[in-house]
């Protein structure tokens, strides 16, 4: 466990420990199967990860990263002086420099993570790069409600930042209930901060999810690696594959691991039967164009006030406030 800095006032919700076995079971037994993609991120998966963002293949990452660059004053103007900025999930924070840099005297700095470790170790790098901004670090699931912390002096305004095309990673009806729940955080006079990947050439995006390296492919079988690991699970991920393709009709890619021959396999004591190519739901990753923004806002109760692209208008960044 990382040495908290003692500047760095932590408020611990005490999220509920996940309960990994009742997950992948249930989502096993669920028809088609499914398994739960927040487990992708182990240690051994979260390095993976950063592997999969350093691929030519995925664009993503450097390209928020250089609309991050490009716009990051512009976003701070049109943000204002005085922000409280709470983030969801800590990350690597590489986005988040980026934006602490040029914001107008911001008040605080409020990072909201379930992984106690991870949300210390990121907040305590920029707290020695920002020495001046209050760090309140919250641990507790984004996808609840969350309380914030008061800073030593009143925000002008609380906004939060959702980088990442995390978003992208719910189905509609739950990235608007989590829009939603940003609308009632901020309250009226807050903004939302999100980054969002756009719908292009289908062959880019498939490519980006299946890389000629193999890391995404890696990354997804160390789900069933890590069940082996935790759950004394007897994957052999010899005979299961990575799937990732989009659906154009559902803008969204859909990652699955497919069993390539019929088999049957132990989990938490339990067996479980596969028969010749059947898929396991693990990931949705949505993508949108500037119509399904604006109506996913809207569904919040929120409004797109500003969007800001890369040149080639590969992903977006955009500005929600209430309507």
């Amino acid at each position: 466990m990382p040495e908290m800095n003692a500047s760095i006032k932590l408020l611990d919700l005490e999220p509920a420990e996940d309960d990994l076995l009742g997950d992948v079971l249930a989502g096993l037994a669920a028809t088609p199967k499914r398994l739960p993609s927040k487990y992708f991120y182990d240690a051994v998966g979260s390095r993976l990860f950063e592997r999969i963002c350093e691929q030519p293949e995925y664009y993503l990452t450097r390209t928020e990263l250089e609309i991050m660059r490009d716009h990051a004053e512009d976003m701070a103007q049109a943000l204002g002086p005085g922000v409280r900025l709470v983030e969801y999930g800590s990350g690597a924070g590489l986005k988040t420099r980026q934006l602490l840099k040029v914001l107008q005297a911001p008040v605080a700095y409020v990072p909201v993570e379930i992984s106690r470790s991870a949300l210390l170790a990121s907040v305590g790098r920029l707290a020695e790069e920002f020495p001046g901004i209050e760090m309140l670090p919250v641990c507790a699931d984004f996808t609840q409600r969350v309380a914030l912390p008061e800073p030593g002096r009143p925000p002008r305004r609380t906004v939060v930042y959702f980088p990442g095309s995390t978003l992208g990673n719910f189905e509609n009806a739950v990235a608007v209930k989590l829009l939603a729940q940003m609308r009632a955080l901020v309250g009226s006079g807050g903004a939302v901060l999100v980054g969002l990947d756009r719908k292009k050439d289908p062959a880019m995006i498939e490519a980006a999810y299946n890389d000629a390296a193999g890391v995404t492919a890696e990354f997804t079988l160390n789900l069933l690696a890590r069940l082996n690991r935790e759950l004394d699970a007897d994957f052999d991920l010899s005979r299961f594959r990575h799937q990732a393709r989009y659906d154009a009709v559902k803008g969204r890619i859909e990652t699955h691991i497919t069993s390539s021959c019929a088999q049957s396999v132990s989990v938490g004591g339990q067996r479980v039967e596969f028969g010749e190519g059947e898929a396991m739901l693990v990931e949705y990753s949505c993508k949108y164009d500037q119509a399904d923004v604006e109506r996913m806002a809207a569904s919040a109760g929120l409004v797109v006030e500003r969007t800001w692209t890369d040149p080639s208008d590969w992903f977006s960044v955009q500005l929600l406030a209430h309507a």
